[in-house]
């Protein structure tokens, strides 16, 4: 028997990771789509007129288990792989391409489904019912269920290879990431870098039997390197190390696969009718056009780029001054500014760490979600395990009742891809009158603890923590019928809305003093820290925005336009950022082949996102600051009217039911110092 094929008798449901064998996933992934397809035949099949009961809502709530198979395999395969995890999903996703085509391209179910959407006006439906209707109509009709049959023929292939190619990019992206290593002999090449840093180093090396100091490519080892280490030469090594992921020439080149992932989008959008990929995407987005998208990028731009050049010319007057740089580089970024910032406003993250001891801001966040929301966090140990860094949370509401089970994933491994993100191993919904809880987990990589110290966290690591803890909110405060419309399951330039947000109370000094104390003395962090941080919050602003905004008009140069003529993709970048560009060029080096946003996860088209949702986040905090961070009545109203509502309704009808009117890029503009408060 295979226990991936049942009900999990396990508390609360959780996946039985440690009964789980790796063989097991390839059985039981074709068992579940024999099974739902199974279900998917019996809504054909049903002898009775369809209705939105037995053929809309039937079909949200088929293939649950090939749904719950499917959450545990990619979030393994995302933060616990290994070779044979990966052979595996090469074998499985084009069945599961393959299935989904069969459920899109099926022209029984679709008729079954177009007979109810034509009688939506006379149902009597929910506003979730018709949001339900009308998603799942589009998911037919923009998914090629009115192609002819060789067109229909045609999309199957293209999304077969495609789901072939992301995943290849992403294990050519982490092979490289797992590959590089910088050995270091001699102490003095360390020269800067924090006694930290150099301890996980050296604790790095001796995992890896070498004597010395190891420096990779994984985050909590090389943005130490690139923030403190003296020695440029090296710094530079590292750089052209990153950035060249991809882009080797080598077994895990991806630029083959970049053109073909770029022009088998454009060829699917046409076959669909859509001029391009991103007129395709954007359809379902608050933006709905790449011409929305690109006026408001360039508009973002044109406040931002005077800003980031008079940044730019600072630092490198400063660079020039301290140590006779002719041109700053790449390299020289994390280095200068962090020797400036702490000229500025005498703020280094070595001063600020000892006060963001891991657990302390893990007990911050929670007390926070308490004050906001009345969660509480129990840390149990009665539920299984995908690795034991894994920690383990029931999470319950003011009268105790049961709300989520919490997941959370902290540091690097070889098994697991860079960077941070939240995820769900089983979705909120009602069904026959019972709330079925969600499952959710975040994912990160912050430094592990050493021989002498516990893992302290930089304050942008602090930021992280929060942006995807604020996604894992919006998870387990799910509160809908249907799974589809059920926690992140929205527009994705609203998805980022409750992780950003949730970012803004790191910078304020009543949510500080909840968390923020000195590790080994217990102090409270000091109020002048407290207005620095404050203070530099808007520092090198216009350089951080115009790099978000220069990979948005990347993502929109690869998927807005027709990309069949594009031959050399370091080319093809180099003219995508010639507008937002400040340093000079390397030439080894290229982001497209390792910009996994857009080429492996779900953001093709959608990078703008960020920003987008950092104007509606400005927005929802000042209401918070007007209030009063904590206030109750505000927090309630996100939490009805954002946190809660999943995707049952349209994001601006949501936005301005919570915050009373449109959200104004003003208040995003005044926090970033783009313009006078």
């Amino acid at each position: 028997m295979n226990l991936l094929n049942h009900t999990f008798n396990t508390p609360y449901h959780t996946a039985p990771f440690s009964q789980i064998e790796n063989d097991a996933f390839l059985p039981a992934f074709k068992q579940a789509i024999a099974d739902a397809k199974a279900e998917i035949d019996a809504i054909i099949h049903n002898p009775e007129t369809p209705t939105f009961k037995n053929t809309i809502e039937t079909l949200d709530f088929s293939g649950q288990q090939l749904d719950r198979i499917s959450s545990i395999f990619f979030n393994l395969n995302a933060a616990e792989t290994n070779d044979e995890i990966q052979k595996i999903a090469q074998d499985v996703s084009p069945l599961l391409s393959e299935f989904s085509n069969d459920i899109t391209l099926n022209e029984a179910l679709f008729k079954r489904v177009k007979t109810v959407y034509e009688q939506r006006e006379r149902l009597n439906l929910t506003l979730e019912q018709q949001t339900l209707l009308d998603k799942k109509y589009k998911s037919f009709s923009r998914n090629g269920a009115n192609l002819p049959e060789d067109q229909k023929q045609q999309l199957r292939e293209i999304d077969k290879t495609l789901s072939q190619l992301k995943l290849k990019f992403g294990e050519n992206v982490l092979a490289e990431t797992n590959k590089y290593q910088l050995h270091i002999t001699h102490e003095a090449d360390l020269a800067g870098l924090p006694e930290s840093a150099k301890e996980e180093a050296k604790q790095t090396a001796e995992q890896k039997g070498k004597d010395g100091w190891m420096i990779t490519l994984q985050y909590p080892s090389y943005i130490p390197f690139m923030t403190y280490a003296d020695n440029r030469e090296l710094r530079k090594k590292l750089a052209l190390a990153f950035g060249a992921k991809g882009f080797n020439n080598d077994a895990l080149d991806n630029q083959e696969i970049v053109l073909k992932i770029a022009k088998l989008r454009h060829k699917r959008a046409n076959l669909l009718g859509y001029k391009t990929h991103a007129h395709f995407v954007l359809e379902e987005r608050m933006a709905k056009t790449p011409e929305t998208v690109e006026t408001f990028l360039n508009k973002l731009l044109e406040k931002a780029k005077p800003a980031a050049i008079r940044e730019f010319n600072t630092l490198s007057d400063f660079a020039k001054t301290l140590d006779g740089i002719d041109q700053l580089q790449k390299w020289d970024s994390a280095y200068y500014s962090e020797k400036l910032k702490q000229k500025l406003f005498d703020l280094d993250d070595e001063k600020l760490k000892p006060y963001f001891k891991l657990e302390n801001v893990i007990n911050g966040v929670f007390n926070i979600a308490n004050k906001l929301y009345g969660l509480q966090f129990e840390e149990i140990n009665t539920i299984d395990k995908y690795h034991e860094d894994v920690l383990t949370y029931k999470v319950t509401d003011e009268s105790g009742e049961y709300v989520s089970i919490f997941y959370a994933d902290f540091f690097p491994r070889t098994g697991k891809r860079n960077g941070a993100w939240m995820t769900v191993y089983k979705p909120q919904y009602v069904k026959n009158g019972e709330n079925s809880r969600p499952h959710i987990s975040i994912v990160c990589n912050f430094t592990k603890p050493t021989k002498t110290k516990p893992s302290l966290l930089t304050f942008n690591e602090v930021t992280t923590l929060f942006h995807e803890f604020g996604h894992a909110l919006h998870g387990m405060l799910a509160n809908t019928t249907y799974p589809s419309l059920s926690g992140t399951s929205v527009f994705w330039d609203f998805v980022e809305l409750p992780s950003q947000v949730l970012e803004n109370w790191c910078y304020e000094k009543e949510a500080l003093e909840l968390f923020a104390t000195h590790y080994e003395t217990g102090d409270v962090i000091p109020m002048d820290l407290i207005e620095k941080i404050k203070a530099s919050a808007a520092f090198h602003e216009g350089m951080q925005t115009l790099r978000q905004l220069s990979f948005g008009l990347l993502d929109m140069s690869w998927h807005g336009s027709d990309p069949t003529t594009i031959t050399n993709v370091k080319a093809h970048e180099t003219e995508a950022f010639e507008n937002t560009k400040l340093y000079p060029d390397a030439p080894e080096n290229c982001m497209s082949t390792s910009f996994s946003h857009i080429f492996q996860g779900g953001y093709s088209s959608g990078y703008y996102s960020y920003k987008w949702a950092e104007v509606l986040d400005a927005d929802a905090f000042e209401f918070f600051k007007e209030e009063g961070i904590f206030n109750k009545n505000v927090a309630q109203k996100f939490k009805d009217n954002v946190l809660s509502q999943g995707g049952t309704e349209d994001p601006m009808t949501l936005y301005k039911r919570f915050r009373g009117k449109e959200p104004q890029p003003e208040a995003l503009l005044k926090r970033a110092g783009l313009i006078e408060k």
